[in-house]
Parts: structure tokens; C-alpha cells; sequence
């Protein structure tokens, strides 16, 4: 394939793995660039990216804006004419991108799914459940053509843009409304199994204590009832 690939990572303190996942990339994968973005870590993550010497590696150092509008800002700086979100802690998943490659033939987004036949999610049960949780409420709420709403592992044709540019602000509640309003545009959205590995650390670290984690939560909610009512 002939198609440049963008692929988009967002850190924080990610010092522990994110060489695994540059160079996962980088080895395995043709005709690719890596865009990534840092929100302020303080384990080095960064330093460390800086020493990695790859000439389609870019990446930008902030303060914590967050995870939507850091897909923003790399979005804005691809050059690829497929381009793809990974999570940074999930080196293994690199290995799916050519079977995504091969479904994005006949289709012009393809998401990694927890949730379609041959799909799980190994993390702690707090985790797992929320997600089912979510996602049913997706389905209830904006169609249950798609079952993984919340993914956020995914490669598309960048023209899929002209159909829909995600409204990014917030966590990672911007892909919902994505995907709702690529799919009442017509889009052709595959959906291919994966495993979600277990949790390096106990609470996310964007959800670090039970009260961030279920603010988080309501956040998410209230995103799909404006996702379902938002005119655009």
C-alpha cells in the first residue's frame, strides 16, 4: 500500500513504555509518521522521545489541555492520507494495523472493538464495567449499529474528514459524537475485535481517584445526550 500513514499518540507520563510503542511503529509498519503529543509528563517521557531518532517522528510538548484536543493538534500536523489514534501504553495493539489496513479497502473508518464477537476487556472489573456501561448507553441513546463507542483505537481515510471533523473538547467523549455523526453521514464504520490488556496501574490516570473517575463518567453521559440533540 502506497497510502502514507499518520499515526496519533497522546502522553502522560508514559516514560515506562512509549519507546516500546515509537519503535513497535516504526519496525513494523511501512510509509508511517508518528504525532505526538505530551500534556506536561513529569517521569521524562518526553526526554525520551527526543531520543529516539526517527526523521517521521514528530512531537509537541504543553501544558495539560487534555486528550481531545491533543488529537486536535496532532490531527492538525499529519500528513498522512490514512490516519490513526493508538493508546501509547498498548504497544501490542500495533500489530492489528494491517488487518485495519485491509478492512480500510472497502471501508473509511475501521475501529479496534471490545465489544463485537472475538473482542474483550482484560482490565479491573471497575474499568470494564463502566465501559459496558457507557456503551450501552450509547447504543440506547444513538443507535446500536455501532457497539464500541468508546474505543478510541482506530485508522481512517483522511478525506472521511469532509463528512465530519470531531468537535474536540473534553476526555475522549469527543469520539463518540464522532462516530454518531459519521455514521448519520453514510460513513462505512467496521468494527474488528481486539483484547484491551490489563491495567498497568490500579485507576487511570486520567481518572485517578473515584471521584475524578465517575465525574469523568458524567461527563461521558452528558456528551452523548448532546451528541443525539446537537444540530450540525
Amino acid at each position: 500500500m502506497n497510502n502514507k500513514i499518520s499515526i496519533i499518540l497522546s502522553t502522560y507520563n508514559e516514560g515506562y513504555i512509549i519507546e516500546k510503542t515509537i519503535n513497535e511503529i516504526f519496525n513494523n509498519i511501512n510509509n508511517v509518521e508518528v504525532i505526538l503529543v505530551d500534556d506536561n509528563s513529569t517521569d521524562g517521557t518526553i526526554e525520551k522521545v527526543k531520543n529516539l531518532n526517527y526523521p517521521n517522528l514528530k512531537f509537541f510538548s504543553r501544558t495539560n489541555k487534555g486528550l481531545a484536543s491533543a488529537f486536535l493538534l496532532a490531527l492538525i500536523n499529519s500528513e498522512g492520507n490514512i490516519v490513526g489514534w493508538f493508546d501509547s501504553n498498548m504497544p501490542s495493539l500495533i500489530k492489528k494495523i494491517p488487518e485495519m489496513l485491509e478492512e480500510l479497502k472497502n471501508n473509511d473508518l475501521v475501529i479496534l472493538s471490545r465489544f463485537v464477537k472475538g473482542g474483550r476487556d482484560d482490565r479491573s472489573k471497575l474499568r470494564t464495567m463502566s465501559s459496558l456501561y457507557i456503551n450501552y448507553i450509547c447504543r440506547f441513546w444513538l443507535g446500536s449499529e455501532i457497539k464500541d463507542y468508546t474505543s478510541g483505537v482506530f485508522l481512517m481515510h483522511r478525506n472521511t474528514l469532509v463528512s465530519g471533523v470531531p468537535i474536540c473538547y473534553g476526555h475522549g467523549e469527543f469520539f463518540i459524537e464522532f462516530l454518531y455523526k459519521l455514521k448519520n453521514r453514510g460513513i462505512k464504520i467496521k468494527e474488528i475485535p481486539y483484547t484491551h490488556p490489563p491495567d498497568h496501574v490500579g485507576m487511570s490516570k486520567t481518572a485517578s481517584n473515584i471521584f475524578r473517575f465517575f465525574k469523568l463518567g458524567m461527563d461521558y453521559i452528558i456528551r452523548i445526550i448532546i451528541s443525539k440533540f446537537r444540530k450540525n
